[in-house]
């Protein structure tokens, strides 16, 4: 049929434009909407702010090509009513708070099944967010730096409980209470190193822990928990540290800000989370790898075909790099400050793209399961099954302040399953970690394939990564994605699992509900 394009399931036929009307979004959204005219649906695109419209010269073969790729997915059961839910879902938080953009990124059992952006990457230019858009990823800089780690301590040039000072020996000797204390690699990437976050006086932190004691146990009462994690987290942008604007030449300027400041707990007792024991640990992956913490990133990322994941500096040109936003005193929306993360590149010093971030899921993911599925066959995994298996076990005395469920493991949060009840709420086992900047909010989630149940046959050999992926970007700082990105797996979940999807309205029940 020369010349048009059937869709499967459908008994219309079109005509192939000479010019092709894309909007930025999810196959699906692309392939049902975004090519059935220019009226009414290009209007209301454009009036939601949802999608993307670029005219765009393409050939005919590269139209047919595209248009397989995507009746491919459309035959995947589910996808489409997954997307539906998801992209309600993501409508919801991004009302919400009043983001002017978010990106979404999904992927199950290591492929690519939904990608969209919705609202505004550059609102004064009118530039709609997409899925190649570039935003920071905070603290998501974590799980990275920690897979750097885990591959020198893999190669035997990092040893996990050496005192800190065998890699950084410029990094004063502590004292806790008049006690000399050991800070090691393996407590500072689970944040027990006792090494201050941004606030610097060491009463007002401990005071700060013992309350949020208190707001847990309200939490778990479920007395307003989303109100207070809200002032929570907009009190953290309280402290100087954050809109620091100097370029720091190497980390060992960067250490300066916090190297002699006393410890707040001693180390290995108690939990704090610190992006500046992160620092500490850059210098440390410097000095195991022989050569700059970047240069050694940057080669990690190309190893993981994640092209488009760099440091956030502000002099390069990074294609669909989006701008950042707050609220002020008055409500409005303004352009967030200048900052400069030259100090927190470990972390919290990179963007990034959905699809970086899927790849870099889905990486973790197969280094997990490779073996674990019997696949001889198969290549090895970034990272050693044993090595995942290390990272991803809860460490004792941490937590983990986006989701009271869980604990934090090593560079990531790890929820473990559980269920007290018989036919009660059932938590389900995933592994995420947020991200909370200056203008930019961030998560990524990984729920691994659920425990099969007993079965009177061998299970079957499948091939890994066996789960689902989410990424969400946000151009706002101060919001918590980490629910919406738990509730859109746990429906992709289903797809994979070939179970009923909910509608939108019926899809937000509990979170950690499997």
């Amino acid at each position: 049929m020369s010349g048009s394009v059937r869709r499967p399931g459908s008994s219309v036929s079109r005509q192939r434009p000479t010019w092709r009307w894309q909007r930025a979004g999810s196959w699906w959204a692309r392939g049902w909407g975004g090519r059935l005219g220019l009226g009414l649906g290009l209007g209301l695109a454009f009036t939601a702010g949802l999608g993307r419209s670029l005219r765009t010269p393409v050939s005919d073969c590269q139209w047919e090509e595209e248009d397989k790729e995507e009746e491919e997915r459309c035959r995947e059961p589910g996808v489409p009513a997954a997307v539906a839910v998801g992209r309600d879902l993501l409508q919801r938080i991004k009302d919400e708070v009043g983001a002017p953009g978010i990106v979404v990124g999904v992927a199950v059992d290591g492929k690519e099944v939904w990608s969209e952006g919705l609202g505004y990457a550059d609102v004064e230019n009118r530039v709609l967010c997409k899925p190649e858009t570039v935003m920071r990823i905070a603290s998501i800089s974590k799980p990275l730096t920690m897979t750097a780690i885990a591959k020198l301590w893999e190669m035997g040039k990092l040893d996990l409980d050496a005192p800190v000072q065998r890699y950084v020996p410029e990094f004063p000797e502590k004292k806790y209470e008049g006690e000399k204390v050991t800070i090691t690699t393996r407590l500072l990437v689970s944040h027990l190193s006792g090494i201050r976050h941004y606030e610097k006086d060491v009463e007002k932190v401990q005071e700060q822990k013992a309350k949020n004691k208190k707001e847990q146990s309200l939490a778990k009462e479920n007395v307003e928990p989303k109100v207070q994690e809200r002032k929570k987290t907009k009190k953290e942008f309280e402290h100087e540290e954050y809109y620091i604007k100097d370029k720091f030449e190497n980390i060992s300027k960067a250490l300066k800000l916090f190297e002699n400041d006393p410890l707040i707990f001693k180390p290995g007792s108690k939990f704090l989370y610190s992006t500046h024991a992160w620092t500490l640990l850059s210098a440390v992956v410097e000095k195991a790898s022989q050569q700059s913490f970047l240069q050694f990133m940057v080669k990690l990322f190309r190893d993981l075909d994640m092209l488009r994941t760099v440091p956030d500096e502000h002099e390069p040109i990074i294609y669909n790099r989006a701008r950042y936003y707050v609220y002020n005193e008055k409500g409005r929306l303004v352009n967030s400050p200048y900052v400069d993360c030259s100090y927190k590149w470990a972390g919290g010093g990179f963007v990034s793209t959905v699809q970086d971030l899927l790849k870099f899921g889905n990486v973790m993911l197969y280094s997990a399961q490779v073996e674990e599925e019997g696949q001889q066959t198969l290549l090895l995994g970034y990272l050693r099954p044993a090595t995942m298996s290390m990272i991803w076990s809860p460490v004792e005395r941490t937590e983990l302040s986006w989701d009271k469920d869980g604990s934090y493991a090593m560079g990531w949060g790890v929820v473990e399953e559980g269920q007290q009840w018989g036919k009660c709420r059932r938590v389900r086992h995933y592994l995420t970690h947020t991200g909370g900047s200056v203008g930019a909010s961030s998560v990524l989630l990984i729920l691994p394939k659920d425990s099969p149940g007993p079965s009177a046959s061998p299970p079957k050999a499948v091939v890994p990564p066996q789960g689902v992926v989410v990424a969400i970007l946000c151009n706002l700082q101060s919001v918590n994605l980490n629910a919406t990105a738990l509730k859109i797996a746990l429906e992709f979940d289903r797809v994979r699992r070939a179970e009923p999807i909910l509608p939108p309205s019926e899809a937000d029940g509990p979170v950690p509900a499997g």
